[in-house]
């Protein structure tokens, strides 16, 4: 449809009208000759004198009325409004850790045909599973072992994220548990980020060994940064060493942030983990508005000025017709 951007100008359409009524009419002085039988002249030559002026031209009166109407038109600024384009904008970034120890390849989980796989395997087929029903997130990936490491900073080209999980291999971040370093990274690369609702999502199945800064401390760094940390232990209390996952610690780190522990024991608590995840973090999508405008002011403008150059020229056509000899007979 279209529209005025400024209608309140149209108020002007009558302005020439009123100038009409009440303004007198112009004249214009010139040197003249008066002669006192001027009107027999004009009897002899069959010719009436006329006023000047466009009061007594009803063409170029309604010709002028209407170049102001377009001229007004124009300035009132029409436009064509198009139809809105939406767009869908994230309102969450999500943050996964990975734990990519020596001790993820640990074989005690079973796949869907029931053969046993590596902890690493069962994590990245429920992750990649996870990234597809979260397509309106901004997704990042961090792994971590010795020290932590981005894999994929936050975004929304989930098959690249996915390309680059699946490349992901035991022991590439070194062969300890490095948990508070992985949550300072996290942080850092959330700080970029400008939505209001900001998740990390850390799975390991060790105890921090290897941190420069203490798992307790890098959690109260993200409580104060609004940041929610949801652990996810898979490793064996009972182990010694790397492979005894610390259960009290991810306890303490998911409640200072305000998020959920988890422990997973096998392949199908592991997606029954993040079925929970996708209900306490549902992805939440800002749909954006936008309706495109195309200017027309041009088509009443480019039509004034035709209307007038056509009447001009008319006019100087007119005039040379009438000042060409006739040819008078002998």
């Amino acid at each position: 449809m279209w529209q005025f951007d400024y209608p309140w100008l149209l108020l002007l359409l009558p302005l020439p009208w009123f100038g009409y009524r009440w303004l007198p009419a112009y004249r214009e002085a010139r040197s003249a000759v008066r002669v006192p039988f001027f009107n027999a002249m004009s009897r002899a030559i069959d010719q009436a004198p006329q006023a000047a002026g466009t009061r007594h031209n009803l063409w170029q009166l309604l010709l002028n009325l209407l170049v102001w109407a377009l001229l007004v038109v124009a300035v009132a600024r029409p436009v064509w409004v198009e139809k809105p384009i939406e767009r869908q904008q994230p309102v969450r970034d999500l943050m996964l850790a990975i734990d990519i120890s020596q001790s993820m390849e640990t074989k005690d989980f079973t796949d869907a045909n029931g053969q046993k796989i590596n902890r690493l395997a069962a994590v990245k087929q429920v992750v990649q599973d996870f990234i597809l029903r979260r397509k309106d997130d901004r997704i990042g990936l961090i792994v971590f072992g010795s020290g932590a490491y981005p894999q994929a900073p936050l975004t929304l080209d989930h098959a690249s994220l996915s390309l680059l999980l699946e490349d992901t291999g035991i022991g590439m971040a070194g062969p300890n548990t490095a948990i508070g370093d992985a949550i300072g990274l996290s942080l850092k690369l959330l700080d970029q980020a400008h939505e209001p609702e900001k998740v990390l999502i850390l799975l390991t199945d060790g105890n921090d060994t290897h941190s420069a800064i203490p798992p307790t401390r890098a959690a109260e760094m993200a409580a104060a940064k609004g940041v929610v940390i949801h652990t996810i232990g898979i490793g064996d209390p009972n182990a010694e060493g790397e492979a005894k996952v610390n259960l009290t610690a991810l306890q303490s780190i998911a409640k200072s942030t305000g998020g959920q522990y988890f422990r997973a024991e096998d392949r199908d608590s592991l997606n029954q983990v993040y079925a929970t995840l996708d209900r306490i973090t549902p992805h939440q999508v800002k749909t954006l508005s936008h309706q495109p405008k195309r200017d027309l002011f041009w088509l009443p403008l480019a039509a004034a000025i035709n209307l007038l150059a056509l009447y001009h020229l008319g006019a100087l056509l007119a005039s040379r017709l009438h000042q060409r000899p006739t040819r008078q007979e002998v």
